[in-house]
C-alpha cells in the first residue's frame, strides 16, 4: 500500500515540475513554437482587420475562409517538424 502511495506522489511531483528540455531540442523547439505563435497572431490581427472592413457579407466570409485556408497551410510545415522534434524526443527517452 505505501509503494502505491509513493508511486502516486512520484507522479504529482512530476506534474509540478516545469519541463526542461535538452540543450539539443530546447532551440529549435522554441523557434518553432514562436513561429507558430507569430503565425497565429498575423492570422488573428488580419481576421480582425478583415471583419471590421468589409461591408459585403458574401465578401467577407470567402475572403475569412480563404485566410483560414492560408493559415492552416503556413501552419503546417511547422506543426510537423514538431511532431518529428516530438519523437526524436521521446525515442530518446525510450533509449
Amino acid at each position: 500500500m505505501n509503494e502505491t502511495k509513493f508511486q502516486k506522489d512520484d507522479a504529482e511531483r512530476r506534474a509540478i515540475l516545469p519541463k526542461i528540455y535538452s540543450p539539443t531540442f530546447q532551440p529549435l523547439l522554441q523557434s518553432l513554437l514562436a513561429t507558430l505563435a507569430d503565425i497565429d497572431f498575423e492570422y488573428e490581427r488580419e481576421r480582425e482587420t478583415l471583419s471590421s472592413t468589409s461591408p459585403n457579407t458574401n465578401l467577407k466570409i470567402r475572403a475569412l475562409e480563404k485566410l483560414k485556408t492560408r493559415h492552416r497551410e503556413r501552419r503546417e510545415p511547422y506543426i510537423q517538424q514538431l511532431a518529428v522534434l516530438h519523437r526524436r524526443m521521446m525515442d530518446l527517452r525510450v533509449s
